[in-house]
């Protein structure tokens, strides 16, 4: 941050805390933005030889965004991240060019770079109730596996991510019959808990060795404290190589799956956007295109003619 004039470090400082308490954000995507911006705005002052100050960020060209992107992607920066780091460095300059009163023209008709959006990898209805099986395999002690299971099961029954999960604590057990829960950016949702994972949550807590206080994590690691998410990953890594599943069988997997299963059955996207807590419908959008990319995997591979 020292090649950044101090107005432009206090226009990001204030544009990042605005993001932050109106707009939500969460403290990684702060981060994000941060390193974004910042690297945008240091780019500026070695391409011009002087730190930029306000004024010198009104005339930034054509040629200039082109300059950064260049050396961005020369950098070895993807189509994806660079596309990332040009949303985040619009968005500053929309709220910069709002406050000072100037036309940031360049900055915001430069286009994205193109780039193949990434497809949610779920598992196959029987893969996810086979993972849920091996990952109670992977323990020798009875609470422990208990304890994976319940959150398994949740990834999958409820769509939840793993920090939404492993967020729940002793005050949400006995499980209702719903859940609110608070995702990404402070968004809150009601999602229904099937009996299964209710069950699966039951279960581990009879055998949990650990009292549950309601402050206290609902799911905790070997000596008590909150369990770390790194230990369910590394469960379901092993479970997955058992099954002979591919490495895109993670714990976001389960709740891509969750999504996909619920479209497959006949749900609708608005009511699976509301479930998995996405703020643009199209987000959600995306599991079409995967129910789609499998029905024509099947019909390619059944049809007479194929």
């Amino acid at each position: 941050m020292t090649l950044i004039s101090p107005a432009c470090r206090d226009a990001l400082q204030y544009w990042l805390e605005g993001q932050s308490a109106l707009s939500g954000a969460s403290q990684n995507t702060i981060t994000a933005y941060r390193g974004d911006v910042g690297e945008f705005l240091a780019f500026m002052t070695l391409h011009h030889g002087s730190p930029q100050g306000l004024g010198a960020l009104e005339r930034i060209s054509i040629s200039d965004m082109r300059a950064w992107m260049a050396q961005s992607r020369n950098g070895g920066v993807g189509a994806r991240s660079l596309a990332r780091k040009l949303s985040a460095v619009k968005s500053f300059y929309r709220w910069l060019a709002e406050r000072e009163g100037f036309e940031a023209t360049a900055v915001l008709s430069t286009r994205s770079p193109k780039f193949t959006k990434k497809l949610p990898r779920p598992l196959a209805e029987d893969a996810a109730r086979a993972m849920i099986d091996t990952v109670e395999l992977q323990s020798s002690d009875s609470w422990v596996a208990t304890r994976d299971v319940a959150v398994v099961t949740l990834l999958y029954g409820c769509g939840l991510r793993i920090s939404e999960a492993l967020g729940l604590t002793g005050a949400d057990a006995p499980l209702p019959a719903t859940l609110r829960i608070i995702g990404k950016g402070g968004k809150e949702r009601v999602v229904p808990v099937l009996d299964a994972a209710r069950d699966a949550v039951n279960t581990y807590l009879q055998l949990c060795p650990h009292p549950q206080e309601p402050a206290a994590p609902l799911f905790r690691g070997v000596r008590g404290g909150p369990l770390n998410p790194r230990i369910i990953q590394g469960v379901m890594a092993r479970a997955r190589m058992q099954l002979g599943l591919p490495a895109t069988a993670t714990p976001h997997a389960m709740r891509h799956s969750f999504a996909t299963h619920l479209l497959a059955a006949g749900g609708d996207l608005r009511s699976i956007q509301e479930l998995l807590g996405h703020a643009s419908l199209s987000t959600t959008q995306a599991y079409t295109a995967v129910d789609t990319a499998r029905l024509m995997e099947v019909y390619n591979r059944t049809h007479p003619k194929a």
